[in-house]
């Protein structure tokens, strides 16, 4: 390993070191990320024909750029795709698509308002994001649980099933996101074989935590700020909203399948469609109409940005990495440290997913390691699959593992000791047991893949 490839590999570790501290340092990631990319590239243009042989001068230099573009379009797919979805939920949301969800979820007992929860977040994060599910169950938690301690328990199990959920969707989850559009897993290949792991993942841990929970609930029928706000459209019109939205968002794969076209520009149709129904109510409430802000034009600007170039950030400094081989020379490491053994490959992937952020592993995973034509290695095969849940399920492990975990840790204020201590063993045993499944599966029920 030469001198500059050592360079460029430290500055990748400082800047993810960084990352992985944003609440002690007090610094966003997303910045964090940016220079961490440009820093990379920068190192990289020192010595370019060191890692691009056979070309000199001017036609060095097009390469390197053509490479990036490379890189910056490959990208671009999950980031298109990401803004779309974002924005999509967003209208729906802000539309009261999702308040039957709340309705759906009142229970007397403590136990049956815990499986409603375990099967509503579940299914909701496969169709929308396990962040997206995420806020929207706690908001609704809010004013069904009252007791802070049972709505601790409650939160905890929301983020393992949004994890668990968007595991095996191909749309429910950045890192499953990130698989399809890179093409090594397909959208039946992973419902079929990783939806069943994804539920004993999630099961497991909803049968412990029912222990903690015994009793009734307190009076639910508590009004909260929701409540209150004045929607713009009538409910057929916003039943027709939630219709287009999350009938869109299940209607991707399907499209994808019947056009090829990359999943992206399925996210944008339904989005153009989406825009174009509201556009059209908000015509027919005449000029003269007080309301109006939540026209997609507004709803745009609450799209979170700093997430989007947070995954540019490192998604490009891991091409980087890619473009100098670290990632190739490291994947050959671990197969020949574990025998080639993909199933503790992709699990201690998994268990690193709960200590860092699993979009840059898994962008990682995916250049270290060549799809081959047959194989664990081929698309849909064991190695991608159990990449998919793992690096989805692993992150439960602890709160700060994953989106859904940080965005629930802020809005209910749970201390990083208090979910180790009481979930964290929890989370990994139906992680463990998940694993364990998806062996069962592929080893003597599902031989030959779907």
């Amino acid at each position: 390993m030469t001198t500059l490839t050592i360079a460029i590999v430290i500055t990748f570790v400082i800047g993810y070191f960084f990352i992985a501290i944003e609440s002690v340092a007090k610094v966003n990631k997303a910045a964090i990320a940016l220079l961490m990319f440009v820093a990379c590239w920068t190192l990289f243009m020192l010595d370019p024909g060191s890692y691009i042989t056979g070309l000199s001068g001017q036609a060095l230099i097009d390469a390197v750029g053509t490479a990036i573009e490379h890189h910056l379009g490959s990208t671009s797919t999950t980031l298109f795709f990401l803004m779309g979805a974002m924005t999509i939920v967003e209208i729906v949301d802000q539309n009261g698509g999702f308040n039957f969800v709340r309705d759906k979820l009142r229970s007397k007992t403590k136990r049956g308002l815990l499986w409603k929860i375990v099967v509503m977040t579940f299914f909701l994060s496969a169709i929308l994001d396990n962040l997206t599910t995420s806020i929207v169950m706690i908001m609704i938690l809010r004013k069904l649980v009252h007791n802070k301690k049972d709505r601790m328990i409650y939160a905890s199990l929301v983020i393992i099933a949004a994890n668990s959920g968007g595991a095996f969707s191909p749309i429910g989850d950045v890192t499953t996101i990130m698989l399809w559009n890179k093409g090594v897993i397909t959208a039946l290949g992973v419902i079929s074989e990783v939806f069943i792991p994804s539920v004993v993942s999630v099961i497991v841990p909803a049968l412990l935590l029912q222990i903690m929970l015994k009793g009734q609930l307190e009076d639910t029928d508590v009004k909260v700020k929701s409540d209150y706000e004045v929607l713009d459209f009538n409910s057929s019109q916003r039943k027709m909203i939630f219709i287009i939205g999350v009938g869109g968002l299940v209607f991707v794969p399907i499209f994808r399948y019947l056009t090829d076209l990359p999943p992206f520009v399925g996210i944008l149709l339904v989005l153009g469609v989406l825009w174009t129904t509201t556009e059209v109510f908000y015509r027919k409430l005449g000029s003269g109409h007080e309301g109006m802000q939540k026209r997609v034009t507004n709803l745009l600007s609450r799209i979170d940005m700093s997430t989007i170039l947070f995954f540019l950030g490192i998604l490009m400094a891991v091409a980087c990495l890619e473009e100098i081989g670290v990632l190739t020379a490291l994947g050959k490491g671990l197969n020949v440290a574990f025998d080639g053994n993909h199933y503790a490959v992709t699990g201690i992937i998994g268990v690193l997913s709960s200590i860092v952020d699993n979009v840059p592993l898994v962008a990682g995973c995916m250049g270290m390691y060549p799809v081959t034509p047959t194989g664990d290695m081929a698309i849909d095969g064991i190695f991608w699959q159990l990449l998919a849940y793992c690096a989805g399920v692993g992150g439960s492990m602890l709160i700060i593992g994953s989106a859904a975990g940080v965005v629930v840790m802020g809005l209910e204020k749970i201390t990083f000791g208090w979910y180790m201590k009481h979930i964290s063993w929890i989370a990994f045993a139906g992680y463990i047991a998940g694993i364990f499944s998806y062996w069962l599966l592929r080893t003597f029920i599902l031989v030959t893949p779907i």
